[in-house]
């Protein structure tokens, strides 16, 4: 499975091009027709030209044919005339070389899991979650597995989630009883908000213990053990 997963993830990266999430313009830029660019960085740079000189047409045709569905042209011209100050500061922005800005892209598989990868040295490379599917190397990122490994009911995995003075007696087997018994109601509740709130979630840490919020006032306690983030209490 993880073989034909990153056999996947290999081809789709080689004709991916500017299909991608950009830290500081989230699905801004696109490749567009006849205005296909090397490079990602090439794009922005073209991008911000565009808008600097005013050119709404040239600027508009870098956009993803996303950002074009949800800005129709004649509202970003009208913004870039009206508002061309908040523009150029964003085409500035994109426009100033930065050693820190990373550019990634998330590929869904056919079996819907989610894939990453990440822009470095001119090429993209597969990130952690192509290896590690079920990673625990920080809090959010451990969240996000032991959904993962809830939808797949790999109980042998979740078991790998509880601290060592909580694990005793507890098997893949006590799990699935539970989980796809009487609890499973609510389990499938906690999951469906951790999916909602998990794109954006961001982990408050102190030492060894992080808190992850989650729907309107419900909150996930993780501790960090041996490398690995665990979920102490829902």
């Amino acid at each position: 499975m993880r073989t034909r997963k990153l056999l996947a993830l290999q081809s789709l990266a080689s004709t991916l091009s500017l299909a991608i999430a950009i830290a500081v313009a989230p699905s801004l830029i696109g490749c567009a027709t006849g205005r296909a660019a090397q490079d990602p960085q090439t794009a922005l740079r073209r991008y911000a030209q565009s808008v600097r000189e005013g050119d709404a047409r040239a600027a508009y045709e870098w956009l993803s044919d996303d950002a074009k569905k949800r800005m129709p042209f004649n509202v970003f011209e009208r913004t870039l005339k009206d508002r061309p100050e908040d523009l150029i500061g964003m085409a500035g922005a994109l426009d100033r070389p930065s050693e820190t800005r990373e550019i990634r892209a998330t590929v869904t598989t056919a079996e819907g899991d989610e894939l990453g990868l990440v822009y470095e040295d001119g090429a993209w490379h597969a990130d952690l979650s192509a290896i590690d599917l079920y990673s625990q190397a920080d809090p959010v990122t451990s969240l996000k597995s032991f959904v993962r490994a809830f939808d797949a009911k790999r109980y042998d995995v979740l078991v790998r989630f509880a601290p060592l003075n909580h694990r005793e007696g507890l098997s893949p087997e006590i799990l699935k009883a539970a989980w796809e018994g009487e609890q499973r109601p609510e389990m499938l509740e906690l999951v469906q908000a951790l999916h909602a709130q998990l794109p954006t979630a961001q982990a408050e840490i102190v030492g060894d213990r992080a808190t992850v919020a989650y729907g309107q006032s419900s909150a996930v306690m993780l501790l960090l053990e041996d490398g690995a983030w665990k979920i102490e209490e829902f």
